[in-house]
């Protein structure tokens, strides 16, 4: 398992911090494919619980946010996603008229994954469309997986009072508040990298972030747990080796890119 784990992680990384350095519309498609398999994991799971999101609709319609935030950023996107929505509103009122009766929830599913997967998961590449947002990805990011590779650990090896006990049983307050240290020292390294070539990012501002990805991107990684509590389910899905579907990886991400955003817009532009 660690193995296969490690091995993905070579495979992948390298191409990961390839696209993000590079930029433009190989990373724009890059990451509207991510957030596509994600949302079609996402349909998946629900549907291994008896409901019916409209899946088809799911996929595209993430995939047509994440190329709207892509190239457009915020414009059109109230326009998009009313059309998204009442799309979907005839779709399953169409299901019930003929005999689906979970008809409404349904709908709050479809829904539900457009706007936690699509809307929010896409706030990853307006981080990246950022004023210097190369060096703000490359802190954020390294933040939030410097905290919860800093919480595994510990709270595998010592953790031992249980932080959500049915959200996720093998996660420990132990182990969290050492993610909240790994991510501040996460942000420290990253910041201490990158000072010497931009002056946007500083140690102070590196500790914020590190703070901040600390304190609140394992609620992703929770909410994931919480939708595949509900349907009896340990992973999203099997695309990754050791590593379970795409979105068991960007669950922190999809918290992590909103989070760094507003961060760099209402404090640090």
């Amino acid at each position: 398992m660690l193995s296969q784990r490690l091995l993905v992680i070579a495979v992948l990384l390298p191409v990961g911090v390839f696209l993000v350095v590079m930029g433009g519309i190989p990373l724009y498609l890059f990451l509207t494919l991510v957030l596509a398999i994600s949302a079609w994991e996402y349909a998946n799971l629900f549907e291994k619980g008896g409901w019916k999101p409209w899946k088809p609709l799911v996929v595209a319609s993430v995939t047509a946010i994440a190329l709207a935030r892509s190239f457009f950023q915020f414009r059109c996107a109230a326009e998009l996603f009313a059309l998204i929505t009442m799309i979907a509103m005839a779709y399953h009122l169409l299901q019930y008229e003929k005999g689906r009766n979970e008809a409404a929830v349904d709908f709050c599913i479809t829904l539900g994954g457009i706007l936690y997967i699509g809307w929010l998961g896409s706030y990853l590449l307006s981080l990246r469309n950022l004023p210097d947002g190369l060096w703000w990805f490359f802190l954020v990011l390294p933040s939030a997986w410097a905290g919860d590779s800093l919480a595994y650990l510990i709270g595998s090896r010592w953790g031992k009072t249980p932080l959500a006990p049915r959200l996720s049983p093998r996660k420990t307050r132990e182990g969290y508040f050492s993610g909240i240290v790994g991510a501040i020292l996460g942000g420290l390294l990253m910041a201490a990298c990158f000072a010497p070539y931009t002056p946007v990012v500083t140690l102070l501002r590196g500790a914020i972030t590190g703070l901040v990805m600390g304190v609140f991107t394992p609620l992703g990684d929770l909410g994931e747990s919480m939708f595949k509590r509900m349907v009896g389910s340990k992973d999203s899905g099997n695309l990754l080796p050791g590593h379970g579907g795409v979105f068991d990886r960007i669950d922190s991400w999809i918290w992590a890119g909103v989070l760094g955003f507003y961060l760099v817009i209402y404090f640090w532009k």
